[in-house]
């Protein structure tokens, strides 16, 4: 017998979170989040759980899981667009329609308990969570920053009445195609013009985080403000996704261009691709894996570009040139092999444009879904 349980003891939320850890296991393109980031969601250290409500289910077949879902109900962004949205996320589940039925059933009947007309997703609780369902590239290796899935689930949900909201492509990028020594011209003549500079060349990670964090995340919210999916910041939430990357930062693939007041008008965070690195431990940062990020981090292969950013009045003053020449040339770094760009909308232009600039591939694609309750 199938039964749907809401996750409520210590005992569901551990096993809600090693569910899709034995799922996906020996699965060599999935990669884990940390296990410790995963539990703190069902606690007072969740600072989302300020601005969202959140429900988890468990769906158990004789005993034995065999499918799991949450549940988010994101009021800051309902609020901003006066929408009446329920979020699905962190969806995993066997290969059965009637499974995926109940999960669903359990999310959307909480959905409209509290008041929601739709329901979207994969999203979770803001646009710096996984996000997305992967519809190609099951070949592909993920990034820590993504979540996979099998090739089955985009016909779970399907099935159950869900149709496209908007999709995301994925490029890996190789060697910038441009001139670089041109694109360097270009970038100091408008720091000429405009009394720009790089910032904070010479600190310490510490002291660079400590000092720009609050400017980078206020050129986000300006830079993302209308893209899909995405709510501003609040200085707890903020704090807690420097709290999680702090780690993981290389201070030399991080770039942001300031104003003569230390504003920042650019940004450019990039991350060593740590994917492999937490793979064998399921996520937990035991000796060995940690290891393998210190080493990851030094030295990495893969670059992940997290965020990139340039405020609406200087899209114009040749910072997208600079920004360009900084990304190749940490693309050529001694022993990074390329880059890969995470999500960008299908339909952003201007973003696929530049790529085009880079040797490169697109290679994957990731969908979100919608519904009418």
């Amino acid at each position: 017998m199938l039964n749907i349980i809401e996750v409520t003891t210590k005992k569901q939320r551990k096993e809600f979170v090693q569910y899709p850890l034995r799922l996906y296991k020996g699965n060599p393109y999935f990669v884990p989040p940390l296990y410790g980031d995963e539990m703190k969601m069902f606690t007072d250290k969740n600072v989302y759980s300020k601005t969202c409500q959140s429900v988890f289910y468990l769906a158990q077949r004789d005993g034995k899981t065999v499918g799991r879902i949450q549940g988010i109900i994101q009021r800051q962004y309902n609020d901003i667009h006066q929408t009446k949205q329920v979020r699905f996320t962190r969806f995993d589940c066997e290969n059965d329609e009637a499974t995926a039925k109940a999960l669903f059933d359990a999310v959307e009947s909480w959905g409209k308990a509290n008041g929601m007309t739709d329901i979207v997703g994969p999203l979770g609780y803001s646009d710096l969570e996984r996000e997305g369902l992967l519809i190609e590239g099951f070949d592909q290796e993920q990034t820590f920053e993504e979540q996979y899935n099998y090739e089955y689930y985009a016909n779970l949900i399907e099935s159950n009445g869900y149709e496209k909201a908007v999709d995301w492509v994925e490029h890996r990028l190789f060697r910038l195609l441009d001139d670089k020594a041109r694109l360097d011209a270009l970038l100091y003549r408008s720091f000429e013009k405009y009394n720009l500079h790089i910032g904070g060349e010479k600190m310490r990670k510490g002291a660079f985080i400590k000092k720009y964090a609050d400017g980078i995340f206020a050129c986000i919210d300006e830079c993302y403000k209308d893209l899909y999916g995405t709510v501003p910041f609040t200085k707890e939430m903020a704090e807690q996704m420097v709290a999680q990357f702090k780690l993981v930062v290389n201070k030399r693939f991080i770039c942001v261009m300031c104003d003569e007041n230390e504003k920042v008008v650019a940004f450019g965070l990039c991350l060593p691709g740590i994917g492999k690195a937490v793979q064998k431990s399921g996520g937990r940062l035991t000796p060995g894996c940690l290891i393998r990020l210190l080493k990851a981090i030094r030295k990495p292969k893969v670059i992940d570009m997290a965020l990139v950013g340039i405020l609406p009045e200087y899209r114009k003053a040749g910072l997208t040139a600079g920004m360009l020449s900084i990304l190749g040339g940490m693309v050529d770094e001694k022993g990074v092999e390329y880059m890969e760009t995470n999500l960008n909308l299908e339909d952003n232009v201007a973003i696929q444009a530049t790529w085009k600039r880079f040797d490169h591939i697109q290679h994957k694609r990731r969908r979100c879904y919608k519904k009418t309750l």
